[in-house]
């Protein structure tokens, strides 16, 4: 394997999951801070831990404590980065993925001003960042859009919201430009229709169940449009400046060579593409267009859109990766969860306590379509494993599962770079152990560094160094070469 010199190795952050600091600084509510953490449901019941209504919200907004809403208190990253950025730093970081959480700098989305105290706080991450040697990659919208926005408009599916994004993007690039040059618009673009919430503020029970479907594609419509005049916008404000989407790679395999069962993987796969291909070329595919007439669904555009899109096609294209799923036109086959979705289980492959199927060669295979499809540079943004970490009587923790499984993902990135992908970089998800974007659990860790806190929000917030630590600071040293 040959990773290219100045290949980027470091991890992935959401602000959603980790600042806490929900009151502080100025700071107002957003769609994250009233998910709720529920320890009677099944960890496998994504639907339930996501669901959310008016009732819902307006309870979460009644109670002032953080028990029941963990994103509010995050791992406190917001009063310790500078101790986090250093351990980061330790391992041989070269870039962290972090957002900006919109609400610290515009409060409800619609003021005019930003709100210095949270512009601030960012200065002083990226400036601690930059002091140890670590890039910025920075996401713009990471499931943390604010909360006013979601109930007054309908989040993104009001294409007023445009606007207040855009105005939010500007004045990142202003006060940023001299900090970030690697930029992502939204994580997980595709995401909206599985919790369309949590991704586009979009609260479901105010739809006919017949329509949400309509409405969650016309909410993406709004925020392709916002991508592509961000793009535009961030290349004008910061020369030389690289801004790429971001999709959840979900890879499937059809179940058996069928072909009623390829011809339901073909339109599963043409379907999660669909997302970048718009980010890349600047126009939905004829296919995607043809399936929304069958669907009977008609999305509102406005004159102009057309040619905004071409105007802001990214640089790059970025993605998150877990697992990869089947599909199969059999109704019995058994299907089991995966990154907030459901696929047929493939019995080739081992699983996660949380039912995510491992699979390291779909990486290979996955970077070696994007790479086909798009023949833009790529970075792998999240890949990591959720697991159970037990704290020894010294302290220590061991985890070789997680070793395990990042060395056999980033033996199959290399070898998908010496079949002759051109990738950037390699962000792990997460670096240190946060609070889970579905679950809302904190017992689901994914670190190097274990953050003493439970799921109900007790501990000391301690940072500990695992087994794996160690090997990734090794993996970095040799940029990617010694992975025993």
């Amino acid at each position: 394997m040959s990773f290219p010199k100045g290949f980027f190795w470091g991890g992935a952050l959401a602000a959603n999951q980790v600042e806490g600091a929900w009151k502080e600084g100025g700071k107002g509510p957003s769609v994250a801070d009233v998910a709720t953490y529920k320890p009677k449901t099944d960890v496998k019941d994504y639907a339930a831990h996501m669901a959310v209504n008016d009732e819902l919200i307006a309870a979460a907004m009644a109670d002032p404590d953080d028990t029941y809403y963990p994103k509010r208190r995050g791992i406190d990253f917001y009063h310790h980065y500078k101790e986090d950025l250093a351990l980061f730093a330790e391992m041989g970081f070269t870039m962290l993925r972090v957002s900006i959480a919109w609400t610290r700098i515009f409060p409800t989305g619609e003021e005019t001003e930003p709100n210095e105290a949270g512009l601030q706080f960012y200065s002083d991450l990226f400036a601690e960042m930059h002091r140890l040697g670590i890039e910025p990659l920075v996401t713009l919208s990471h499931y943390e859009m604010p909360l006013a926005l979601a109930v007054k408009y309908n989040g993104w599916y009001d294409r007023r919201v445009i606007d207040c994004f855009t105005r939010f993007c500007h004045a990142c690039f202003e006060r940023y430009k001299n900090d970030v040059k690697y930029w992502l618009t939204f994580n997980e673009v595709d995401s909206i229709i599985r919790h369309p919430f949590t991704t586009a503020g979009v609260i479901p029970s105010r739809f006919p169940e017949e329509k949400l479907l309509e409405v969650c594609y016309q909410a993406l419509h709004h925020q392709l449009v916002a991508s592509a005049l961000v793009v535009k916008d961030c290349h004008e404000i910061i020369p030389g400046s690289k801004v790429g989407c971001m999709l959840t790679k979900l890879t499937t395999y059809a179940r058996t060579c069928n072909p009623d069962d390829e011809l339901a993987t073909q339109a599963k796969n043409l379907e999660n593409l669909f997302y970048a291909d718009v980010h890349v070329w600047g126009e939905y595919p004829r296919l995607i267009l043809k399936m929304f007439e069958r669907k009977g669904i008609c999305l509102h555009t406005e004159p102009g859109d057309d040619a905004i899109l071409k105007a802001g096609c990214v640089d790059f294209v970025s993605c998150s990766y877990y697992m990869t799923m089947t599909e199969s036109v059999d109704p019995n086959a058994e299907r089991t969860p995966g990154n907030t979705v459901l696929g047929v289980k493939n019995p080739y492959l081992p699983a996660s306590d949380w039912g995510w199927q491992i699979d390291p060669k779909g990486l290979r295979y996955s970077l070696i379509e994007l790479y086909d499809r798009y023949r833009k540079p790529l970075m792998v943004v999240e890949n990591g494993i959720g697991a159970k970490d037990t704290v020894e009587p010294d302290g220590s923790i061991h985890d070789p599962y997680r070793v395990d499984y990042f060395r056999q993902h980033i033996s199959e990135m290399g070898k998908a770079i010496d079949e002759g992908v051109e990738m950037w970089g390699y962000t792990s998800w997460a670096p240190i152990d946060l609070i889970s974007a579905s679950t809302n659990q904190m017992s689901k860790r994914y670190g190097f560094i274990y953050v003493d806190q439970d799921d109900m929000g007790n501990g000391t917030l301690a940072r500990s160094r695992k087994d794996s630590f160690y090997w990734y600071k090794k993996v970095i040293a040799s940029n990617g070469e010694d992975l025993d």
